[in-house]
């Protein structure tokens, strides 16, 4: 079991509905027994302490349903999350506040992380977040390239992609511009082209004159089943399948469809004092699922 915010969520409706089941069976007859002892001469004062409700009984009987909302919507419908990271640019921006579809891949039960019910299956282009296989405790975000029975290849020299045996295509733009958090990839020279995964089209960054840290030329994988490979879509600047393997199918967290928010502290006229300023309005709104 993994302890995440589910873990503390699951933790907290089991706390609320135990003082919530010992005030129905145990403190509320007490209480209406105090009450009908009275006499009919007791004042609304004395009648108000002996029916008074426990603080905390009134806080966990408030607080459960809040709890068990919270619990549903992030487990099965969707979670947000923010980019902490460089490694999906251009296409995410450090900084980036995302929603996640939990149940596009299929419905799991909350920590335990069941699945109950298929619905979808992972496809090449998903931008999916997952548990980080060498740490589950961290959810990581890429881009799917490789699904069950593909053949991967990774050229390092040209850093061109192969899947089954197919080059897929990338389209130059020309230098890659960023500004704030992203200014660091213009200082890298970082190139922009566009990828063509199949029927999906997608932004990627190369650096053209930074070197692989892996000492092969060409790297392959074949995908098993219930296995993904993955890739950062800042191709120089991602630590993804190419270093630590595959991700399992039970690692799937759910597919990033929207960015809800941004907000870069490094944005040139960002002034912290005044929040708004730092906010990338462009980005607000943008479909990840197109």
């Amino acid at each position: 079991m993994i302890w995440d915010l589910a873990a503390y969520l699951v933790v907290l409706i089991i706390i609320s509905t135990v003082i919530w089941l010992y005030d129905v069976f145990y403190l509320e007859p007490k209480r209406k027994a105090a009450l009908t002892r009275l006499s009919e001469n007791a004042s609304n004062t004395d009648y108000q302490h002996v029916g008074q409700i426990p603080f905390f009984v009134d806080l966990a009987r408030s607080l459960l349903p809040v709890f068990i909302i919270v619990l549903v919507l992030r487990s099965f419908l969707v979670e947000p999350f923010r980019i902490p990271s460089g490694s999906m640019m251009p296409t995410l921006l450090v900084g980036d506040f995302i929603l996640v579809n939990k149940y596009t891949y299929g419905i799991r039960l909350p920590v335990l992380n069941w699945k109950v019910l298929d619905i979808n299956q992972p496809q090449r282009g998903d931008i999916i977040v997952f548990r980080y296989p060498e740490n589950p405790a961290t959810p990581y975000i890429k881009r799917l390239v490789g699904i069950p029975g593909d053949k991967i290849e990774y050229h390092h020299v040209n850093k061109m992609l192969y899947v089954n045996g197919e080059p897929i295509l990338q389209v130059p733009l020309g230098a890659y511009i960023g500004i704030g958090s992203s200014a660091d990839m213009t200082q890298q020279k970082a190139e922009e082209l566009t990828e063509h995964l199949f029927n999906k089209k997608h932004s990627i960054l190369i650096v053209p004159e930074k070197r692989s840290p892996i000492p092969q030329t060409i790297s392959s994988w074949t995908i098993g089943e219930k296995q993904y490979f993955v890739l950062g879509d800042n191709r120089d600047n991602s630590l993804d399948s190419r270093f630590w393997g595959i991700v399992p199918e039970e690692n799937l967290i759910g597919k990033a469809f929207f960015i809800w928010m941004s907000w870069d502290s490094k944005l040139p006229n960002c002034q912290l004092l005044s929040p708004t300023s730092c906010i990338n309005w462009g980005r607000i709104g943008t479909n990840l699922d197109s």
